[in-house]
């Protein structure tokens, strides 16, 4: 990397905070909603069970759709303008849809609110980027990270005391305050980070051309693919979370406990491999993360199908498994940027965009399956967990187990598995 440093008017600590609560912003109108949606249902006179899902679902597909046009916008004109820009757009439809007057309405407000939001994660990582190399980003993201953990697994409390002084509605003000408070700090405080000598045109060309460089990629390709597959049961889980506890196993009063409880072990997980990766690879840790989550959702799909599942035998099933994809998410990710140093920036756009429109699709797919029971979660996890492995062992030709690189360094490998 040239250096070419811009005039930097604020501490490493206040960029660290700033940026960890931007990707905040995507967690919190996830999970905030969780305890909500029943209520929703209700208002809105639902008439099936599921359909309360959508509201969940309907941002996770804003997310993905949104997350293939941020990092080509970003180089072209800056990271602090398209911020600003999204965090507005973020906030407005968060307005409209405490105000929306239909079900229809408000799925079309949160789709919009995702498609906006997906470029906090981009911007995210661009900033960091143009900032720090080596150790001091690797150092950086892990602390944003850390940082970041806490949301999730609070998210759903906060709701729930919003619940308790006011309507559901309250919960989408709540949000589009959040954002505003952000928007606020990055206009007053953020620098732009990007070089003006680093943007880059626009050019569909050469988008095109790194797309193709990306599908066609067998590694990096099946490592994807294979990460959506791991991811779409935490969003089957999530989207079906409400209705799991509540009305299975009638856990009202404790769910944002448990709830936190299984977050808090993915949160784990990512801990867990920050410290371990380096020692053992991304390849060998991943793909025993894997084989260990397959033989928890044996164990899962046992239970279910003898109906031995209580809220307590649950939580033992899904803790463990959510700290297994917390274990693969990252090197998944990481193993399938290696082959792109020289076009990243579309090669990660297009691979966060491929990874979460497929997860997004299959996660909605199996949440929609909720009969009143846990086994089409069980099943779901089982099928996407073999369904992964199968693509990681084609990716691999065969060869599980390898180290990332022959004779990588600490360092390299510590920037790889921290992008």
């Amino acid at each position: 990397m040239e250096n070419k440093v811009l005039p930097f008017p604020i501490g490493r600590v206040e960029l660290i905070i700033m940026v960890a609560s931007l990707m905040a912003l995507n967690a919190l109108a996830i999970d905030m909603m969780l305890p909500a949606l029943g209520l929703m249902s209700d208002d809105f006179a639902l008439p099936a069970v599921n359909d309360r899902q959508w509201v969940i679902t309907s941002y996770i597909y804003g997310m993905a759709m949104g997350s293939i046009l941020y990092g080509t916008l970003a180089d072209r004109y800056g990271r602090k303008p398209v911020l600003l820009v999204t965090t507005a757009i973020y906030i407005i439809f968060g307005i409209l849809c405490a105000f929306a007057w239909d079900y229809d309405l408000l799925l079309i407000a949160r789709f919009i609110q995702g498609l906006a939001a997906s470029a906090l994660g981009v911007l995210v990582n661009s900033i960091i980027r143009d900032r720090y190399e080596g150790d001091a980003m690797a150092r950086s993201m892990s602390t944003i990270m850390m940082v970041f953990m806490i949301v999730p697994i609070t998210a759903p409390l906060f709701g729930q005391l919003v619940l308790l002084v006011a309507q559901w509605k309250a919960i989408f003000l709540v949000l589009s305050t959040a954002g505003l408070v952000m928007f606020l700090w990055v206009l007053a405080r953020l620098p732009e980070t990007l070089h003006p000598d680093n943007k880059t045109p626009i050019s569909p060309k050469s988008i095109v051309s790194a797309w193709h460089q990306v599908i066609f990629n067998r590694n990096s390709f099946g490592h994807v693919i294979a990460s959506g597959l791991m991811m779409a049961p935490l969003f089957a889980y999530i989207a079906s979370a409400q209705q799991i506890f509540f009305d299975i196993f009638d856990a009202e009063d404790i769910f944002v406990y448990v709830f936190a409880l299984n977050a808090g072990a993915m949160s784990l997980g990512n801990f867990a491999n920050s410290r371990i990766v380096m020692r053992f690879g991304a390849r060998r840790v991943s793909q025993s993360a894997l084989l260990f989550f397959i033989l928890v959702s044996i164990i899962h799909f046992a239970l279910a199908m003898t109906d031995h599942i209580n809220i307590w035998t649950f939580t033992a099933m899904l803790a463990p498994s959510m700290a297994m994809v917390g274990l693969t998410g990252a090197n998944f990710s990481s193993i399938a940027m290696q082959p792109f140093g020289k076009i990243a920036g579309v090669a990660s756009s297009f691979q966060n965009f491929s990874r979460t429109a497929l997860s997004a699709s299959i996660g909605a797919a199996i949440a929609l399956q909720f009969d009143g029971t846990v086994l089409p979660i069980a099943i779901g996890f089982l099928v996407c967990g073999i369904a992964s492995l199968t693509l990681i062992f084609w990716a691999e030709e065969g060869r599980l187990f390898r180290r990332v690189q022959i004779g990588v360094t600490r360092d390299s490998l510590a920037k790889i598995d921290n992008l």
